[in-house]
């Protein structure tokens, strides 16, 4: 015989598989762009473009995605901020 805890159990349970279900619908396009961001500094950084990969850029990358991987590159190619070792091509081309 099922008892009204065993039920009211099932229920519970369910309601939070629905709502882990929810959850992670909701947020998967954003862990998504996140995880492309931070591949796309990854690659412009092996590339040369001169971007330094600290814990600031990451963050920027995780949080903003594409755009914030544009951001941050666009942001060391200038030497404004994030900017490496690397010298821009744009120094280049003076000397």
């Amino acid at each position: 015989m099922v008892t009204p805890i065993e039920i009211g159990l099932f229920v519970v349970a369910l309601a939070l598989l629905f709502g882990a279900y929810a959850v992670l619908r909701v947020v998967k396009p954003l862990i998504v762009n996140a995880v492309v961001g931070v591949i796309v500094l990854v690659v412009a950084s092996f590339l040369g473009v001169g971007v330094e990969i600290t814990p600031m850029a990451v963050l920027v990358c995780a949080v903003g995605g594409v755009p914030g991987a544009l951001l941050v590159i666009l942001l060391a190619y200038t030497g404004i901020a994030f900017a490496g070792m690397a010298v821009p091509v744009g120094v280049l081309a003076v000397a």
